[in-house]
């Protein structure tokens, strides 16, 4: 997970930066406001910062700044919250309602230039798909802007499996079990996301890769 660094270390934190020009199916779309978004959710649940904690294992501290928009959180943070608040990632990220499909069939386009951005200050991170709701796998394009493992606030760590393959310059895969892995235009690779693992680019060029989060 590129900028999946965890922000619920609250003695670790720092806030997330950039943002990208891409927006969702209607380029014309305000970005959604995620602290606020995630604050009435908590409430219409009837949840305490406590409660939220426990559910999405994201500290109550880290939770309240995120709610405040003091933290920028990243991918593998909003799955976590998503998944501990039973909503859909895309109902954060992209503001949708969150109600599933009732009907087979279905297929989500995603044209060039669209998508639904999400931004740390390691990662430019754009959601493909994002309208197609209970699905299992997240089709992410991401461009790495970090150079140094320094610059997360922690390394990432989610119930999930990732595929991801390089299209853009080289990416660095970094993992507490591996060597770090050097992958470049045109490579691939598959692996748990359960053992703490982040990314960063090699070289003047910022990588780009598109890769998919799994649910497992």
């Amino acid at each position: 997970m590129p900028e999946i660094s965890l922000v619920d270390q609250e003695d670790r934190l720092s806030p997330g930066g950039r943002r990208g020009d891409v927006g969702g199916n209607d380029d014309s779309k305000a970005p959604v406001d995620i602290g606020n978004r995630l604050h009435k959710i908590r409430k219409a649940r009837r949840l305490t910062l406590q409660d939220a904690s426990t559910l999405t294992g994201v500290s109550a501290s880290a939770f309240s700044k995120i709610e405040r928009n003091e933290l920028s959180p990243t991918i593998s943070t909003m799955q976590r919250i998503a998944e501990g608040l039973g909503v859909e990632l895309v109902t954060l990220v992209d503001g949708q309602n969150d109600e599933p499909a009732g009907f087979g069939g279905r297929r989500s386009i995603t044209r060039a230039g669209a998508g639904s951005a999400h931004n740390t200050g390691t990662c430019n991170n754009v959601l493909l798909c994002a309208d197609l709701k209970n699905k299992r796998a997240t089709p992410i394009l991401t461009t790495v802007t970090a150079r140094s493992t320094d610059e997360y606030a922690a390394w990432a760590k989610s119930d999930a499996e990732i595929f991801v393959t390089v299209l853009e310059g080289t990416l660095v895969v970094h993992s507490r079990l591996y060597e770090p892995l050097e992958l470049n235009k045109g490579d691939s690779v598959y692996y748990d996301a359960t053992t703490e693992h982040t990314w960063t680019s090699k070289g003047p060029k910022d990588a780009v890769v598109l890769w998919v989060l799994v649910n497992i």
